[in-house]
Protein backbone atom coordinates (compact mmCIF):
# COMPACT_ATOMS: atom_id res chain seq x y z
CA UNK A 1 0.00 0.00 0.00
CA UNK A 2 1.37 3.14 -1.22
CA UNK A 3 2.25 6.12 1.46
CA UNK A 4 -0.89 7.89 1.99
CA UNK A 5 0.13 11.88 1.73
CA UNK A 6 -2.85 15.00 1.79
CA UNK A 7 -1.93 17.40 -1.53
CA UNK A 8 -3.51 19.70 -3.36
CA UNK A 9 -5.02 16.94 -5.70
CA UNK A 10 -7.12 15.04 -2.38
CA UNK A 11 -10.58 14.82 -3.17
CA UNK A 12 -12.56 15.37 0.47
CA UNK A 13 -15.23 13.65 2.31
CA UNK A 14 -16.61 14.39 5.37
CA UNK A 15 -19.30 13.58 8.08
CA UNK A 16 -21.53 16.35 9.19
CA UNK A 17 -23.41 15.78 12.91
CA UNK A 18 -23.93 17.11 16.61
CA UNK A 19 -22.08 15.83 18.47
CA UNK A 20 -19.77 14.45 15.81
CA UNK A 21 -16.29 13.60 17.69
CA UNK A 22 -17.59 10.05 18.70
CA UNK A 23 -17.75 8.87 14.72
CA UNK A 24 -15.53 6.30 13.17
CA UNK A 25 -16.54 7.38 9.69
CA UNK A 26 -12.94 8.60 8.99
CA UNK A 27 -11.30 5.41 10.24
CA UNK A 28 -13.46 3.54 8.00
CA UNK A 29 -13.33 5.37 4.99
CA UNK A 30 -9.49 7.03 5.31
CA UNK A 31 -8.46 3.22 5.50
CA UNK A 32 -10.76 2.14 2.73
CA UNK A 33 -9.22 5.18 0.14
CA UNK A 34 -5.55 4.13 1.38
CA UNK A 35 -6.82 0.49 0.52
CA UNK A 36 -7.77 1.14 -3.41
CA UNK A 37 -5.11 3.65 -3.36
CA UNK A 38 -7.10 6.41 -3.75
CA UNK A 39 -5.89 10.20 -3.45
CA UNK A 40 -8.98 10.94 -0.62
CA UNK A 41 -9.71 11.80 2.98
CA UNK A 42 -12.47 12.15 4.86
CA UNK A 43 -12.71 14.42 8.53
CA UNK A 44 -15.51 14.61 10.71
CA UNK A 45 -17.29 18.15 11.30
CA UNK A 46 -19.59 19.24 14.36
CA UNK A 47 -21.96 21.21 12.72
CA UNK A 48 -25.21 22.79 14.88
CA UNK A 49 -28.69 22.96 13.52
CA UNK A 50 -28.25 26.55 12.67
CA UNK A 51 -25.07 25.83 10.71
CA UNK A 52 -26.16 23.33 8.65
CA UNK A 53 -27.26 25.60 5.58
CA UNK A 54 -23.89 27.25 5.68
CA UNK A 55 -21.98 23.85 6.09
CA UNK A 56 -24.02 22.17 2.60
CA UNK A 57 -23.07 25.02 0.93
CA UNK A 58 -19.56 23.99 1.93
CA UNK A 59 -19.64 21.11 0.24
CA UNK A 60 -19.78 23.11 -3.04
CA UNK A 61 -17.74 25.78 -2.21
CA UNK A 62 -14.57 23.63 -1.34
CA UNK A 63 -15.30 21.10 -3.48
CA UNK A 64 -15.91 18.01 -1.77
CA UNK A 65 -16.95 15.17 -3.46
CA UNK A 66 -19.48 14.19 -0.62
CA UNK A 67 -20.30 14.02 2.99
CA UNK A 68 -22.55 11.70 5.36
CA UNK A 69 -25.17 13.28 7.66
CA UNK A 70 -25.65 11.79 11.11
CA UNK A 71 -27.52 12.71 14.32
CA UNK A 72 -29.43 15.73 13.86
CA UNK A 73 -29.04 16.60 10.43
CA UNK A 74 -30.94 14.03 8.43
CA UNK A 75 -34.10 15.26 7.80
CA UNK A 76 -33.34 19.51 7.57
CA UNK A 77 -30.25 18.87 4.72
CA UNK A 78 -32.97 17.55 2.59
CA UNK A 79 -34.09 21.37 2.43
CA UNK A 80 -30.94 22.21 1.12
CA UNK A 81 -30.16 19.71 -1.40
CA UNK A 82 -30.55 20.11 -5.22
CA UNK A 83 -31.85 16.42 -5.98
CA UNK A 84 -32.94 13.70 -3.36
CA UNK A 85 -32.67 9.83 -4.85
CA UNK A 86 -36.28 8.03 -4.81
CA UNK A 87 -35.88 5.84 -2.17
CA UNK A 88 -34.58 9.00 -0.01
CA UNK A 89 -37.66 10.62 -0.81
CA UNK A 90 -39.89 8.20 0.04
CA UNK A 91 -37.72 7.99 3.65
CA UNK A 92 -37.82 11.56 3.81
CA UNK A 93 -34.05 10.91 4.99
CA UNK A 94 -30.72 11.27 3.83
CA UNK A 95 -27.74 10.15 5.35
CA UNK A 96 -25.23 10.69 2.27
CA UNK A 97 -24.67 13.43 -0.18
CA UNK A 98 -22.94 13.36 -3.30
CA UNK A 99 -21.75 16.07 -5.15
CA UNK A 100 -21.40 16.07 -9.37
CA UNK A 101 -19.91 19.29 -10.29
CA UNK A 102 -21.71 21.30 -7.55
CA UNK A 103 -25.42 18.99 -8.05
CA UNK A 104 -25.45 17.45 -4.71
CA UNK A 105 -27.74 14.74 -4.93
CA UNK A 106 -29.06 13.32 -1.00
CA UNK A 107 -29.73 9.15 -0.69
CA UNK A 108 -30.07 7.48 2.10
CA UNK A 109 -27.90 3.79 2.94
CA UNK A 110 -29.20 3.48 6.87
CA UNK A 111 -32.10 0.97 5.51
CA UNK A 112 -30.33 -1.14 3.07
CA UNK A 113 -27.01 -1.37 5.43
CA UNK A 114 -28.74 -2.16 7.80
CA UNK A 115 -31.08 -5.39 6.11
CA UNK A 116 -27.81 -6.56 4.99
CA UNK A 117 -26.52 -6.57 8.65
CA UNK A 118 -29.35 -7.95 9.96
CA UNK A 119 -29.25 -11.12 7.87
CA UNK A 120 -25.59 -11.63 7.73
CA UNK A 121 -24.75 -11.43 11.54
CA UNK A 122 -27.68 -12.48 13.26
CA UNK A 123 -29.19 -14.94 10.36
CA UNK A 124 -32.22 -12.49 10.78
CA UNK A 125 -34.91 -12.95 7.57
CA UNK A 126 -37.52 -10.47 8.66
CA UNK A 127 -40.11 -11.41 5.78
CA UNK A 128 -43.00 -13.02 7.64
CA UNK A 129 -41.82 -11.11 10.94
CA UNK A 130 -43.36 -8.78 13.08
CA UNK A 131 -41.57 -6.45 14.22
CA UNK A 132 -41.00 -2.85 17.22
CA UNK A 133 -39.17 0.19 16.62
CA UNK A 134 -38.55 2.34 19.21
CA UNK A 135 -37.71 5.89 18.21
CA UNK A 136 -39.38 7.43 14.94
CA UNK A 137 -36.33 10.09 13.79
CA UNK A 138 -34.15 10.24 10.74
CA UNK A 139 -32.12 6.70 10.92
CA UNK A 140 -35.84 4.51 12.24
CA UNK A 141 -37.11 6.40 9.06
CA UNK A 142 -34.85 4.26 6.53
CA UNK A 143 -34.65 1.53 8.61
CA UNK A 144 -38.84 1.19 8.99
CA UNK A 145 -39.06 1.64 4.47
CA UNK A 146 -36.45 -0.54 4.30
CA UNK A 147 -38.29 -3.20 6.76
CA UNK A 148 -40.92 -2.87 4.94
CA UNK A 149 -39.85 -3.47 1.93
CA UNK A 150 -38.25 -6.64 2.58
CA UNK A 151 -41.56 -8.18 3.48
CA UNK A 152 -42.22 -7.81 7.20
CA UNK A 153 -45.66 -8.76 8.26
CA UNK A 154 -46.15 -5.88 10.76
CA UNK A 155 -44.22 -2.81 12.06
CA UNK A 156 -44.98 -1.14 15.10
CA UNK A 157 -43.35 2.08 15.77
CA UNK A 158 -43.10 3.78 19.36
CA UNK A 159 -42.02 7.22 20.22
CA UNK A 160 -42.09 10.34 22.84
CA UNK A 161 -43.89 12.01 20.40
CA UNK A 162 -46.78 9.58 19.10
CA UNK A 163 -47.10 12.11 16.40
CA UNK A 164 -44.15 11.35 15.14
CA UNK A 165 -44.45 7.59 15.13
CA UNK A 166 -47.78 7.44 13.47
CA UNK A 167 -46.40 10.08 10.52
CA UNK A 168 -43.60 7.53 9.78
CA UNK A 169 -46.14 4.36 10.17
CA UNK A 170 -48.41 6.19 7.98
CA UNK A 171 -45.19 6.16 5.84
CA UNK A 172 -44.76 2.53 5.04
CA UNK A 173 -48.31 1.66 5.61
CA UNK A 174 -49.09 1.02 1.77
CA UNK A 175 -46.32 -1.69 2.12
CA UNK A 176 -46.99 -3.06 5.31
CA UNK A 177 -49.32 -3.26 8.50
CA UNK A 178 -48.16 -0.43 10.37
CA UNK A 179 -49.08 1.60 13.58
CA UNK A 180 -47.47 5.18 15.76
CA UNK A 181 -47.82 4.34 19.17
CA UNK A 182 -46.38 6.47 22.47
CA UNK A 183 -43.88 4.36 24.89
CA UNK A 184 -47.09 4.31 27.11
CA UNK A 185 -48.30 1.48 25.10
CA UNK A 186 -45.76 -0.74 24.47
CA UNK A 187 -47.56 -3.58 26.42
CA UNK A 188 -50.17 -3.80 23.52
CA UNK A 189 -47.79 -5.06 21.10
CA UNK A 190 -44.62 -6.37 22.86
CA UNK A 191 -45.90 -9.88 23.29
CA UNK A 192 -46.41 -9.68 19.35
CA UNK A 193 -42.88 -9.21 17.80
CA UNK A 194 -39.90 -11.00 16.80
CA UNK A 195 -37.84 -8.35 16.88
CA UNK A 196 -37.00 -5.15 18.80
CA UNK A 197 -35.23 -2.54 17.19
CA UNK A 198 -33.31 0.67 19.01
CA UNK A 199 -33.41 3.96 17.03
CA UNK A 200 -32.64 6.85 19.24
CA UNK A 201 -29.25 7.89 20.63
CA UNK A 202 -30.13 6.99 24.04
CA UNK A 203 -27.02 4.27 25.45
CA UNK A 204 -24.90 6.32 22.95
CA UNK A 205 -21.12 6.87 24.31
CA UNK A 206 -20.32 8.93 26.92
CA UNK A 207 -23.83 8.15 28.05
CA UNK A 208 -23.71 4.30 28.38
CA UNK A 209 -25.73 3.43 30.97
CA UNK A 210 -28.71 4.60 29.86
CA UNK A 211 -31.62 2.66 28.74
CA UNK A 212 -34.99 3.74 26.63
CA UNK A 213 -37.17 1.23 28.29
CA UNK A 214 -38.20 -1.84 30.67
CA UNK A 215 -36.97 -4.46 29.70
CA UNK A 216 -38.29 -7.00 31.78
CA UNK A 217 -40.62 -8.69 29.28
CA UNK A 218 -37.19 -9.35 26.85
CA UNK A 219 -37.28 -13.01 26.27
CA UNK A 220 -35.81 -15.81 24.56
CA UNK A 221 -36.58 -16.06 21.16
CA UNK A 222 -37.35 -12.76 20.56
CA UNK A 223 -34.37 -10.40 18.37
CA UNK A 224 -33.26 -7.47 19.87
CA UNK A 225 -31.19 -4.60 18.03
CA UNK A 226 -29.86 -1.44 18.27
CA UNK A 227 -28.40 0.91 15.92
CA UNK A 228 -26.11 2.36 18.18
CA UNK A 229 -22.52 0.97 17.93
CA UNK A 230 -20.40 3.15 20.32
CA UNK A 231 -20.34 1.34 22.50
CA UNK A 232 -20.80 -2.11 20.15
CA UNK A 233 -22.78 -3.51 23.62
CA UNK A 234 -24.64 -1.36 24.69
CA UNK A 235 -26.91 -1.28 28.04
CA UNK A 236 -29.81 -2.45 26.02
CA UNK A 237 -28.39 -5.75 24.60
CA UNK A 238 -26.69 -6.63 28.32
CA UNK A 239 -30.06 -6.48 29.45
CA UNK A 240 -31.94 -8.59 26.35
CA UNK A 241 -29.02 -10.98 26.47
CA UNK A 242 -29.38 -11.77 30.33
CA UNK A 243 -33.14 -12.39 29.45
CA UNK A 244 -32.09 -15.02 26.69
CA UNK A 245 -32.62 -12.77 23.38
CA UNK A 246 -30.31 -12.51 20.77
CA UNK A 247 -28.38 -9.73 20.17
CA UNK A 248 -27.57 -7.25 17.59
CA UNK A 249 -25.41 -4.56 17.85
CA UNK A 250 -25.45 -1.68 15.41
CA UNK A 251 -21.81 -1.88 14.02
CA UNK A 252 -22.49 -3.75 10.88
CA UNK A 253 -25.48 -1.26 10.40
CA UNK A 254 -22.79 1.48 10.57
CA UNK A 255 -20.41 -0.48 8.44
CA UNK A 256 -22.66 -1.24 5.48
CA UNK A 257 -23.85 2.24 5.36
CA UNK A 258 -20.46 3.28 4.88
CA UNK A 259 -20.23 0.99 1.95
CA UNK A 260 -23.01 1.97 -0.52
CA UNK A 261 -22.33 5.67 0.68
CA UNK A 262 -18.13 4.85 -0.20
CA UNK A 263 -19.75 3.01 -3.64
CA UNK A 264 -21.65 6.32 -4.51
CA UNK A 265 -18.76 8.20 -3.98
CA UNK A 266 -15.96 6.25 -5.92
CA UNK A 267 -18.24 3.99 -8.34
CA UNK A 268 -15.36 1.40 -6.98
CA UNK A 269 -16.39 -1.85 -4.93
CA UNK A 270 -15.68 -1.16 -1.26
CA UNK A 271 -13.08 -2.74 0.80
CA UNK A 272 -15.21 -4.02 3.82
CA UNK A 273 -13.54 -6.54 5.46
CA UNK A 274 -10.29 -3.40 5.60
CA UNK A 275 -13.50 -0.92 6.85
CA UNK A 276 -14.75 -3.05 9.28
CA UNK A 277 -11.05 -4.07 10.69
CA UNK A 278 -10.14 -0.61 10.70
CA UNK A 279 -13.30 0.51 12.76
CA UNK A 280 -12.82 -2.54 15.37
CA UNK A 281 -9.32 -1.17 15.27
CA UNK A 282 -10.19 2.04 16.47
CA UNK A 283 -12.39 0.77 18.80
CA UNK A 284 -9.45 -1.35 20.72
CA UNK A 285 -7.28 2.24 20.43
CA UNK A 286 -9.52 3.93 22.34
CA UNK A 287 -10.15 1.34 24.64
CA UNK A 288 -6.34 1.10 25.37
CA UNK A 289 -6.53 4.92 25.95
CA UNK A 290 -8.99 4.76 28.66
Amino acid sequence: MKQWLIDTGTVMHGVFGDPVKHSKSPAMHNRAFRELGLNAAYAAFHVTPDRLKAAVEGIRALGFRGVNVTIPHKLDVMNYLDEIEESAQAIGAVNTIVNDNGKLTGYNTDGIGYVRSLKEEAGFDVKGKKVLMLGAGGAARGVAYALAKEGAAAVYIANRTEAKAVELADMIGSMTVSAGISYGQLKEVQDQVDLVVHNTSVGMHPNVDEVLIDTSWFHEGLTVSDLIYNPPVTRLLREAQARGAKTHGGLGMFIYQGVYAFEYWTSLPAPVDAMREAVLEAFRSEAGRS
